[in-house]
């Protein structure tokens, strides 16, 4: 495989932004509300990353060393873009802490409870061929998450944001590059992890957040980001790439999850 996963452990690293005077810059160019509201969104989802990986370790994902030394050093890496965005957020006054967080996954109550049992179940009745569906589901959301951060550092236009997160983004990029290099040489390996694969994708995958937000808040981050002829470009581009991928031609979940949501 191209991925160099031994490079990518040993340049991993936190995300800098301490040379990015925020508090300067914002008190004095402070971001609107429904930009805020999208920020604490992406924060929220960042952070959330831990769980998911708690999740997809009770399933044949974590008996592949690659995978498990990706994941150790991915969630190293989101843990850091929430903490990122945390400190934009913090300097207008939203704090988002540990508190904050354990809170918000109380309020998931059963839901949070039972994924990781789900994900067990799933991957003992598809077995080694699950993988494929994990690293292809992985492909989508961090082509969607890339797509969010370029497409908030246009809109808002604020130099320091976009900066930052055009910096969130190059490491997503190296996310991608991981994701797709496995899911295509596992799609291709194996007719029915594509045929498993496209199932999983057509009827369960949503917005990255979408199982843990408010319908009305990821409705509002899509709509901000992901409307309009721009939009629509953007979210085209992100199915495009999805449907590249071996078995998966055809598929348009990015563009039908936009329609589900009323966006346009």
């Amino acid at each position: 495989m191209a991925f160099d996963i031994d490079r990518y452990a040993a340049t991993s690293v936190r995300l800098e932004w301490d040379d990015l005077d925020l508090e300067a810059h914002f008190a004095e160019h402070p971001l609107p509300p429904e930009s805020l509201r999208t920020l604490r969104y992406m924060a929220d989802v960042e952070y959330h990353t831990v769980c998911y990986t708690r999740d997809l370790l009770t399933t044949p994902s974590h008996r592949e060393p690659d995978v498990g030394a990706f994941m150790t050093m991915w969630n190293r890496e989101e843990f850091w873009h929430g903490e990122a965005l945390a400190a934009v957020l913090g300097v207008h006054g939203i704090t988002v802490d540990y508190d904050a967080l354990k809170a918000s996954r109380v309020k998931l109550g059963w839901r949070d409870r039972l994924d990781p049992i789900k994900q067990s179940i799933a991957g003992a009745l598809v077995g080694a061929d699950f993988i494929a569906v994990h690293m292809s589901w992985g492909a989508a959301n961090e082509w969607s998450a890339i797509t969010a951060y370029q497409q908030m550092a246009e809109l808002e236009a604020d130099p320091v944001l976009a900066d930052l997160l055009r910096r969130i983004a190059k490491q997503e990029a190296r996310h991608v590059a991981f994701y797709t290099t496995q899911a295509r040489a596992r799609l291709a390996a194996s007719r029915r992890a594509q045929q498993v694969t496209r199932f999983a994708l057509s009827r369960f995958w949503a917005p990255v957040g979408s199982s843990i937000q408010p319908r009305d808040e990821v409705r509002h981050v899509m709509t901000q980001l992901m409307s309009g002829d721009e939009g629509r470009r953007a979210a085209r581009r992100v199915d495009e790439s999805i449907a590249a991928m071996p078995g998966l031609a055809g598929l348009t979940i990015v563009q039908d999850a936009l329609g589900a949501l009323g966006v346009r």
